[in-house]
């Protein structure tokens, strides 16, 4: 086996000296390793998958409401109608073969006022110019047998019973795990600060050092028109919407059988509420314009907003206890569609302005900047299927390991309990922990485990999770 055709590197520290990679791909949020991960099927190249961050899907990719979206109320023939609708199906199939959890909840677009009311059929058609045909309109006695806690005043509804709830964390995870074992480099703590033409290459200055790199892919997000602009571009800006979500118990889930959507806007799809695989419920996002690419912040005016919209959509949700608060920020621009584009002088590719559908469209998105990569003059070896991986369960639809007798009776450490709240083992810390990516932060332990993430955030378990997060996976099984 040639050293491009073995296991790649997890690397914190500076690239190796020599190396000059085929292709390197900016951003491992969960677009850009899915085309990390597109390419490691074509045997033989040389892939570096690099981020600022000290783990995968640190940025927008950790913060959304995570929904499989079915893409009916995209703009017909945009670029995202068709890579949302390819995407789906895609990422279905995967996440059935990989373990990433997936709940087909459905969803239900409900009026609250007679001018969305009228706005139900021309949603429909929306519908059925993407593709999507298993969408209806439902009366308000199907709707309130549908949802029996909703607010009183509903019109009616879009029944879109496509729609569904996915793990954003294992997604990522899933595939930057997979891009790795194929032989992709992944280096973290690796911020791009300069991109130079030299000799038929790109020599990349970043905060680790000098990475050298014959086609470059620029996934990187909410800064992707920084990146453009390294390479004499201005195509688009990236305008930061900050979307804060509200999560409530899971004493809540019994509230909600859907994923609960407002008529859309031109802001986005407004405020919802929606389970979550976990076991909780979502309510928001808010969508605030910003300046400022860090503000990842909570206000106590984008709490308010939520809880007023929330006590019209499921009043009794206001009564259960909030487990956390966060928020996200997605990469908005000034265009309606993704900004996905090819420079083949520059060898280069840019994958800009995805936004909330990204997850759903990753999978194709990465298909098609590979598509992208060839026109522009690279020489892709014929694709082989990657070894499949296997990600441990976060689920609540099917047994994880506390619950799993086989599990505990092989292994103990899967029948001690680290957190109560959430109900993670002493044995998923350990796995995470020795994993192929093992997390940069406590944090990122909590969306590999869900360690730390229940109604206590932490106060009881915090301190044991952070010692054997600090003490590494050769503690843990002890």
């Amino acid at each position: 086996m040639t050293a491009a055709e073995s296991a790649g590197r997890v690397l914190r520290s500076g690239p190796p000296p020599g190396t000059t990679y085929d292709v390197t791909v900016i951003g491992a949020g969960v677009v850009g390793a899915a085309v990390a991960r597109e390419l490691a099927r074509h045997r033989g190249l040389r892939i570096a998958l690099i981020d600022a961050a000290n783990d995968v899907g640190e940025g927008t990719s950790k913060a959304n409401t995570a929904i499989l979206h079915t893409g009916f109320d995209a703009v017909p023939g945009s670029l995202e109608s068709r890579l949302v609708r390819e995407g789906q199906r895609l990422l279905a199939a995967y996440a059935a073969e990989s373990g990433i959890p997936v709940e087909p909840v459905g969803a239900l677009l409900v009026a609250w006022d007679e001018e969305q009311l009228a706005a139900l059929p021309t949603l429909l058609d929306k519908a059925v110019r993407n593709g999507y045909r298993e969408a209806r309109i439902i009366s308000p006695d199907r709707l309130r047998a549908r949802e029996p806690h909703l607010g009183p005043g509903a019109l009616g509804a879009l029944d879109v019973p496509g729609e569904s709830i996915i793990c954003p964390w294992t997604t990522t995870l899933a595939y930057a795990t997979q891009a790795v074992r194929g032989g992709v480099d992944l280096h973290l703590d690796c911020r791009v600060l300069r991109v130079d033409p030299s000799g038929g290459r790109h020599e990349l200055t970043t905060s680790r050092g000098a990475l050298r790199t014959r086609y470059l892919v620029n996934a990187a997000g909410l800064h992707a028109d920084t990146v453009d602009r390294l390479l004499g571009h201005d195509d688009f800006t990236v305008t930061p919407r900050r979307g804060q979500l509200i999560v409530f118990d899971k004493f809540a889930r019994g509230l909600v059988n859907h994923i609960l959507l407002p008529v859309p806007t031109a802001l986005g799809k407004g405020v919802l509420v929606a389970p979550t695989v976990y076991g909780n419920v979502l309510l928001g996002p808010t969508a605030e314009e910003l300046d400022d690419k860090t503000a990842t912040a909570s206000t106590a005016e984008g709490i308010a907003l939520l809880r007023e919209k929330g006590r019209r959509i499921l009043p009794e949700l206001l009564d259960e206890e909030v487990t956390a608060v966060y928020a996200g920020l997605r990469a908005a621009t000034e265009h309606d569609d993704y900004r996905v584009s090819a420079h083949k002088e520059q060898r280069y590719v840019t994958v800009g302005g995805i936004r909330s559908t990204g997850l759903t469209a990753s999978l194709a998105i990465a298909a098609h900047v590979t598509e992208l990569l060839t026109a522009t003059g690279l020489d892709l070896p014929a694709a082989r299927e990657l070894p499949p991986v296997r990600m441990p369960n976060l689920g609540e639809a099917s047994p994880r390991p506390y619950r799993r007798a086989d599990l505990i009776a092989a292994d103990p450490a899967y029948g001690t309990i680290v957190c109560h709240c959430e109900r993670v083992t002493r044995g998923e810390i350990r796995d995470a922990l020795a994993a192929t990516i093992p997390p940069g932060s406590p944090d990122g332990l909590r969306r590999r485990t869900r360690a730390r993430g229940g109604r206590c955030q932490g106060f009881h378990c915090g301190a044991q999770v952070r010692e054997l997060y600090e003490e590494g996976g050769e503690s843990v099984s002890g």
